[in-house]
């Protein structure tokens, strides 16, 4: 068998489907690892820069193969992660998204001409950009009502984060304004970012070193020592950790500053572009970083970017890149977001390091999927300021190519476009001795066979739902924050209950009231090893009932579906508006060629191949039976339904085709959606109206031939509400020719 070629070394245009499945599936599990850590944990396991490339390739790989995006995969959701116990929970206005990525100048100017087309604008139309560094500490969301703070929040899952206002109360006024000076909304969320200084953060790091060696020399001597010392790695851990404290006057003690550089929601506009709100925000008593700068135009952000990568290793605080953002606001609107991140803002990040370290081990993870990946696990290191543990191997050929072997120093990067990844081996440095490393062809899991097709570079676990790590990974999935959101169902309490035989369906979950007692009776769910009474019982199937009506989105989210993420599972379920009817259709999609196949292929977003993956998940009868099991025990709400709005295309389905004059077609498409349309690709007996642009193709014939109503691009922004068409520019006159 040919050898597959390594993936972080070949152009995103040349990766095989096969290459890519694989590399998806990396990516996915190691981005829902680092939120976590990052989030909730404050531990992070690579920079944001890293982080935010990942799901940057992530999305790369899905747009050229979109039939293989995942069910989990991380372009579906904001960066985030569930706010951790203790806190209480804090729901924002308006969601905290993440931006997309630029590593490069062509990288930037692709975005603004993403910008152009988006908006139909001419060539010569100048696109003026704020920039502000990018600085890499925890962010925050501020409430005013009435001028006044009322309440603070981390970012969490990016719509609902912790409630840390006691926290941020113990700021002093210079810092955080307790009342805004001057007029303000009524309503307005502030966002910034919490940080500390570098010099700040050399004195902390020596100070809690100094008492967690004098708390282990304490221990040695056989005292009674609290709680372990935490050492932050780096600022950005030191100012999540000092934030996230449940005691408010840890807090206070802590040397923590903030810069201000976003809105959320507010009840009232206060500026016409961002530049203008910066002012604003001075105005109020905030601090802006005084290196933010308004460029003119597009080509002055290369020099701005090489002007602050200068600059950054003499900043007083870490930054790792420069976000730059259309200034005007209204064209912000227009532009609105796709998936997690907004069209009008973009980071442009900085290059990576790299550092050498120890392979102390290879081991073989098995995904939901039955994929086996493996992870090198290596002698921590730091890593241009970040401890890093863990790096991707890829696959078994990746091993080969590199000849990685335990024991070996290697050379360890954490690059622009891929996840910490082991670059090179130190062959010099090689222990007498060593031998290749040997993938398994055997599960580690179950012992199944694991199999990797002809031309694939995936081996996968042949053991399906006999495979514990399959069955784990799926009901893990089914829990998560984006899906269920079942408090108190992670991966520990998820594990412990599938071998105990407890859970081996998602349906079991809500079937454990039963075995309520059994549980009681384990060590820490019951009594603790000391007698002490414990309520984690109680508490979980409290936590298990609350989440028996969800919305449909979340609970098509959860069935784990191949290449089913959240907006695929929120285009379902707002196109088949309840439970019932998406199962009927989807059972009657089963049957290729079939109208409702057809329906199905044509919803904008889901197209043919991933109508494909609905099919064959609807076609096994123990899929069916584990849903109609689950249909049991959850309720799932019915999705709003459009067709009770005002708006004449509330409900009814659009196509639009051919070349618009007054908006690009993605934009109208936006604009449809939010009137409460479905956008479908095709025209069928179910389309209401196509809209006929310049030069429109086939499409416009078959709405003729079915009798559907066209209209024109004028008809359609009449009615949708919208400026009339602009007028067409008079011909200038010609002069005669002489004589």
């Amino acid at each position: 068998m040919t050898a597959a070629r390594p993936i972080d070394s070949l152009p995103l245009d040349q990766i095989t489907e096969a290459e890519a499945a694989a590399e998806l599936a990396r990516l996915a599990e190691l981005i829902a690892t680092a939120d976590i850590a990052y989030h909730q944990q404050d531990q992070p396991v690579m920079a944001d820069a890293e982080y935010d490339a990942l799901r940057r390739r992530n999305a790369a790989i899905e747009a050229r193969f979109p039939a293989l995006k995942r069910a989990d995969s991380p372009s579906e959701a904001a960066p985030g992660a569930e706010p951790a116990a203790g806190f209480a929970k804090a729901r924002h206005g308006t969601p905290m998204l993440s931006l997309d990525n630029a590593f490069s100048a062509d990288d930037f100017l692709e975005f603004a001409k993403s910008v152009r087309r988006f908006l139909k604008l001419p060539a010569e139309e100048v696109l003026a950009f704020a920039a502000e560094p990018k600085i890499d500490g925890l962010s925050v969301n501020l409430l005013y009502e009435k001028g006044v703070f009322t309440r603070g929040a981390t970012r969490g899952d990016g719509t609902v984060g912790e409630d840390i206002t006691r926290n941020l109360e113990t700021f002093a006024s210079k810092i955080l304004p307790r009342k805004l000076s001057g007029n303000a909304p009524d309503r307005i969320e502030i966002r910034g970012e919490v940080f500390m200084s570098k010099a700040d953060f050399l004195s902390f790091h020596a100070e809690q070193t100094r008492l967690h060696e004098e708390r282990e020399q304490r221990r040695e001597r056989g005292e009674k020592v609290g709680e372990a010392i935490r050492i932050p790695v780096n600022p950005r851990n030191a100012a999540a950790g000092s934030l996230r404290q449940l005691n408010p006057e840890i807090t206070r003690s802590r040397p923590l500053q903030l810069f201000v550089y976003a809105q959320g929601e507010s009840s009232e506009p206060v500026a016409d572009t961002h530049s203008g709100y910066l002012a604003r925000l001075k105005e109020w008593g905030f601090s802006v970083n005084p290196l933010s700068r308004l460029l003119d135009d597009e080509t002055a952000a290369e020099t701005f970017q090489a002007e602050l990568g200068e600059k950054r290793a003499g900043l007083p605080y870490d930054i790792d890149g420069v976000v730059y953002k259309l200034d005007r606001l209204d064209w912000q609107g227009r532009l609105g977001f796709v998936g997690r991140a907004p069209r009008w803002a973009i980071a442009w990040k900085f290059p990576a390091e790299q550092a050498t370290t120890t392979l102390l081990d290879i081991q073989i993870q098995v995904g939901r999927t039955g994929a086996l990946t493996p992870r090198a696990v290596m002698q921590p290191v730091n890593v241009g300021g970040v401890m890093v543990q863990h790096a991707t191997l890829h696959n078994e050929d990746e091993i080969a190519r590199k000849d990685a072997r335990i024991g070996d120093t290697v050379v360890l990067q954490r690059a622009g476009d891929v996840i910490p990844q082991i670059v090179s081996v130190v062959l010099e440095k090689r222990p007498a001795g060593s031998t290749p490393f040997v993938f398994p062809d055997t599960c580690p899991a179950c012992g199944s066979h694991a199999v990797r097709p002809e031309g694939e570079v995936v081996r996968r676990c042949t053991g399906g739902l006999i495979c514990p790590a399959q069955t784990v990974e799926r009901l893990k999935h089914f829990v998560a924050r984006n899906a269920m959101d079942i408090e108190g169902l992670g991966e520990e309490n998820i594990i412990t209950l599938h071998e105990a035989g407890l859970v081996k369906s998602p349906a079991d979950i809500f079937k454990l009231e039963q075995h309520a007692e059994q549980m009681r009776g384990w060590e820490g769910w019951g009594r603790s090893a000391k007698g002490a009474a414990s309520k984690k019982v109680t508490n979980l199937l409290a936590a298990i009932d609350t989440r028996r009506k969800v919305p449909l989105e979340r609970f098509i989210f959860a069935l784990g579906i191949r290449r089913i993420g959240e907006q695929n599972a929120k285009l379902l379920a707002r196109h088949y508006h309840s439970l019932a009817q998406w199962r009927e259709k989807m059972l009657a999609a089963t049957v290729v060629g079939s109208e409702a196949r057809e329906e199905l292929g044509s919803i904008q977003g889901i197209g043919p191949a991933i109508a494909t993956e609905l099919a064959d998940f609807f076609a096994e009868k123990h899929n069916r039976e584990a849903l109609d099991d689950l249909a049991q025990q959850v309720t799932p709400e019915d999705a709003e339904d459009f067709s009770a709005s005002d708006s004449p295309f509330a409900g009814k389905v659009l196509v639009f085709t051919g070349t618009l004059a007054a908006t690009s077609r993605d934009e109208a498409e936006a604009v449809a959606e939010r009137l409460g349309a479905k956008v479908t690709k095709s025209v069928s007996k179910k389309t209401d109206f196509v809209i006929v642009g310049a030069d429109a193709g086939s499409k416009a014939k078959k709405a003729a031939e079915l009798g559907v109503t066209t209209l024109t691009e004028a008809e359609w922004r009449a009615m949708a509400g919208l400026s009339p068409m602009p007028e067409a520019a008079p011909e200038e006159p010609q002069d005669e020719a002489p004589g």
